[in-house]
């Protein structure tokens, strides 16, 4: 009896165990968010993360943990807080943005916890992945790869004399490389000649966009996230001259950009979420799954911009839009 008894309590306690290891929905786990800057469309992923878990039954303040921090842009916090979560032997960290998330896979490389990621425009490029899309480690995510032919065929749409097209980027974001790389690629298809201006921190940007104004007849914005961080100032200098700047996505154009093709981040959020919760759950491994880019792209347009620039939406774009802002909303 007391033989059977021992056994009995083995048992459970290795089935408590292997609960635990998992990540079963009815145990509590904590993860990690590391966010690499703070701005609208990252807060956005965050949000979306967070509801991507909840409706696959993760629900902070029940069974989730959540331990947050933002990086403020800087290269070297996001590795402190990379460091941390690994210290705190987190479940899982998830990383927001390219920096955020090379940081991240350089702490946990030699751990067991697994990093999902999101707002990565390129993987590859940032050595997440492989070019078939397996991860490079225990490690997947979510691309917000940019659809720059279709960007730059709304440019021509809106703008149909225009030449020149300017790009701000930060030398230090590869995300932003690779796709300066792929807009330069499709812009002679369209009638169109890229000028770029490298920064180097975000103190760089108002002389920068003084000087790339001088030469350019509009700007398209990246998922850059030191340029994003400072997007206002572009976008004063930028009407003051009456000049376009065109966004990447949905919040860009909110706060001033004339209009954007681009994707929905809370969306993309949702998804990565989604993507984690197969890891916790104990379905997949993030060394299984190839990372995932979001396939729709949706036109957006800010009808005050344009009024104030005197620009008149094509119709063929308004109609199809799926948002419209008729006010420039305050940052």
């Amino acid at each position: 009896m007391k033989k059977k008894i021992s056994v009995f309590i083995v048992l459970t306690l290795v089935i408590s165990l292997l609960a635990g290891c998992s990540g079963k929905k009815d145990g509590q786990v904590t993860i990690g968010i590391g966010q690499f800057a703070e701005h609208a469309s990252l807060d956005n992923c965050k949000d979306g993360f967070l509801a991507g878990l909840a409706e696959e039954g993760y629900k902070e303040g029940e069974n989730l943990k959540v331990s947050f921090d933002n990086a403020q842009a800087d290269g070297g916090t996001a590795a402190q807080i990379a460091n941390d979560f690994v210290s705190k032997k987190v479940d899982l960290i998830c990383a927001i943005a390219t920096p955020m998330a090379q940081s991240a896979y350089g702490a946990a490389k030699d751990t067991k916890i697994p990093v999902i990621f999101t707002a990565v425009t390129d993987p590859v490029l940032a050595e997440l992945a492989k070019a078939d899309k397996s991860p490079n480690g225990n490690i997947t995510g979510t691309s917000d790869k940019l659809p720059v032919e279709k960007q730059l065929e709304m440019i021509r749409k809106v703008l149909p004399d225009a030449k020149t097209i300017g790009i701000l980027y930060s030398t230090s974001e590869i995300n932003s490389v690779s796709a300066i790389k792929e807009y330069k690629a499709a812009a002679g298809t369209y009638g169109f000649e890229i000028v770029d201006s490298g920064i180097s921190t975000g103190a760089d940007i108002p002389l920068a966009a003084d000087n790339l104004l001088e030469k350019v007849d509009c700007i398209t914005n990246l998922t850059d996230n030191t340029v994003v961080s400072s997007l206002p100032v572009i976008l004063n200098k930028a009407a003051a001259k009456k000049i376009p700047v065109f966004g990447s996505e949905v919040e860009q154009v909110k706060i001033g950009c004339l209009a954007a093709v681009g994707l929905d981040y809370y969306d993309l959020g949702v998804q990565t979420g989604k993507m984690a919760a197969k890891v916790l759950k104990g379905e997949k491994k993030a060394s299984e799954m190839n990372f995932e880019v979001i396939e729709e792209a949706a036109f957006y347009g800010n009808t005050a911009v344009a009024d104030n620039l005197g620009i008149t939406l094509p119709e063929d774009l308004v109609s199809s839009a799926k948002e419209m802002f008729k006010e420039i909303e305050a940052k």
